[in-house]
């Protein structure tokens, strides 16, 4: 453990209302943390040494019971709705009270770290935990910091995340037992009624993408970036499913992070310190990287041992199919440390349209680009849901939502701006279907579309001929290395184009009716980059 004034942190702590702890563990090692876990019986090592945990009652992020303090310091600039769900500040400090009543007596592991490689633009956090393993995964996904750094730490945030207290929606004003509560204001972040690590870690991320736009000017972004070997560097937006940790993660370059980034004057930096990757059906084959990132000091959560040994099955779903690993990027060969990266050349969205509508590369304008990252499109194929029959297009505003408490224009101008500064590509990918729907088409093989990135990459496509999409107005290339020409038009592999085009009207007029919420505040250059109808030959 790391020196450090304990009667300074123990006055911290107190002043928080927190009295009479049964002890404070500050900063431990992964080792420690791990005994203390095995120990306390809430993790067992599996034969790679990674630490396997159960989340409890909660295997995912509950969009519903997160809310941000309504105040004057949120009042105007928050988007309200369905997903920044108001919480009047009395309440907050209610429940506040019980939650610091509740963790008198209890046994704290703190750990004091930051979010933001680039130090100009770092948020300094405290978390305080209850569970050791929890705490480990605050090593792992945030910053470590070095024992001079930590010398008179003062955080910017504080999280007090324990998952044995529950609310009483009756008297805390919460819907559930359990909640995730932002309070920009008196900068604390409450997590209580779940064990699902990934709430400490979007509620950093919804700090970071409240106070990075307007306060510095900087875009923050849901997505994976990596680098070149010659210093070129590219970011990978996209939803669950789109593979975006699959494309992100190439041999042949640098990774600079698998998930939340910001956009500088200077480049682009990594918030975190780790990766977070979901490793349902995870193979050696498929995700080399990942894979072998998975040791000592990685955190299993909800994974299943094959019977009667400790080795993983990847492929067991009993708890979840959201089984995930936690660990810090230097267990990732290929990482870039320090975690950042210059201006962006080339940007790809990417998304798996199950409907086959979608050209598997395209090239937007500026208007587009903002259109797009506005929709953040994707879709469900059948079969995924109950209920499902056929494709169902899922639209996430910015590719994440759930983390933005900004209008998205907001990040969508921010976007068109450093793209019309620094002349920078954006591309359409479609890593979903062609042919047909789902069920009819054929996935588009991922070796085309990694050879399409590839060339984007390396500015093979910036002297090709280029047609436009008659629906979605978006720029197909003629030509790529590596890829049959036959497959860049997607009109040209279906059987039917009336079909196609009916089903690609079909498409863009869902776009434009879950578009329909954001154009009050959309400016002329991203409404220009909606799509439109009409059956001509692309």
């Amino acid at each position: 453990m790391k020196k450090v004034n304990l009667q300074s942190l123990l006055q911290s702590i107190e002043h928080l209302g927190i009295h009479n702890a049964r002890g404070i563990q500050w900063n431990l090692e992964p080792a420690e943390l791990i005994e203390e876990s095995v120990t306390n019986g809430d993790g067992v090592l599996a034969d790679n040494g990674a630490l396997v945990c159960n989340t409890g009652k909660f295997t995912g992020r509950s969009p519903k019971d997160r809310y941000i303090v309504r105040d004057q310091n949120t009042e105007d600039k928050v988007w309200w709705g369905n997903i920044n769900i108001p919480f009047e500040p009395e309440k907050f400090d209610r429940l506040y009270e019980k939650m610091v009543d509740f963790l008198g007596g209890k046994k704290l592991y703190v750990r004091d770290a930051a979010a933001g490689a680039d130090p100009d633009h770092r948020l300094r956090i405290r978390v305080i935990d209850t569970q050791a393993w929890h705490n480990l995964f605050c090593y792992n996904m945030f910053l470590r910091l070095e024992e001079e750094e930590l010398k008179d730490f003062e955080p910017d945030f504080t999280i007090l995340a324990v998952p044995g207290f529950k609310a009483n929606p009756e008297e805390d004003g919460t819907r559930a037992e359990n909640f995730a509560i932002i309070n920009f204001t008196k900068k604390l972040i409450l997590v209580g009624g779940t064990g699902y690590t990934g709430e400490t870690k979007k509620g950093v991320f919804s700090v970071l993408n409240f106070l990075l736009p307007d306060k510095e000017h900087i875009l923050s972004m849901h997505c994976s970036a990596n680098m070149g070997k010659e210093g070129d560097t590219a970011i990978f937006f996209g939803l669950s499913g789109t593979g975006k940790t699959t494309l992100s993660a190439d041999p042949n370059r640098y990774l600079i992070g698998d998930d939340e980034h910001g956009w500088t004057d200077k480049g682009i930096f990594n918030f975190e310190g780790g990766c977070y990757a979901k490793v349902i059906d995870l193979t050696r084959e498929k995700e080399p990287e990942i894979w072998d990132a998975i040791k000592f000091g990685a955190i299993l959560e909800n994974t299943k041992f094959y019977k009667g040994t400790r080795k993983v099955d990847y492929t067991n779903k009993e708890i979840t199919e959201n089984t995930r690993v936690s660990y810090p990027i230097e267990h990732i060969a290929n990482a870039k440390q320090p975690s950042v990266g210059g201006i962006p050349k080339n940007i790809f969205f990417l998304t798996c349209d199950a409907f086959g509508v979608l050209p598997p590369i395209s090239k937007l304008t500026v208007g587009q680009a903002m259109y797009h990252f506005i929709s953040g499109y994707t879709a469900k194929v059948a079969g995924t849901e109950t209920g499902i029959t056929e494709p169902k297009p899922v639209f996430s505003a910015c590719f994440g939502s759930p983390f933005m408490p900004l209008h998205p224009t907001r990040y969508a101008e921010l976007l068109g701006e450093k793209m019309a500064q620094h002349d920078v590509n954006v591309w359409l990918i479609n890593t979903g279907w062609s042919g047909g729907t789902y069920g009819k088409g054929a996935r588009i093989k991922l070796n085309y579309t990694r050879a399409m990135i590839t060339a984007a990459l390396q500015g093979k496509l910036d002297n090709v001929k280029y047609q436009e999409h008659t629906v979605f107005g978006v720029q197909v290339p003629q030509e790529c290395p590596d890829v049959p020409a036959t497959i860049l038009n997607p009109v040209d592999t279906w059987a039917d184009p009336d079909q196609y085009y009916d089903k690609a009207e079909y498409l863009a007029e869902m776009f434009i009716e879950n578009f329909s919420k954001f154009e009050e505040f959309a400016n002329d250059d991203i409404l220009k980059g909606a799509p439109h109808t009409g059956k001509v030959d692309i």
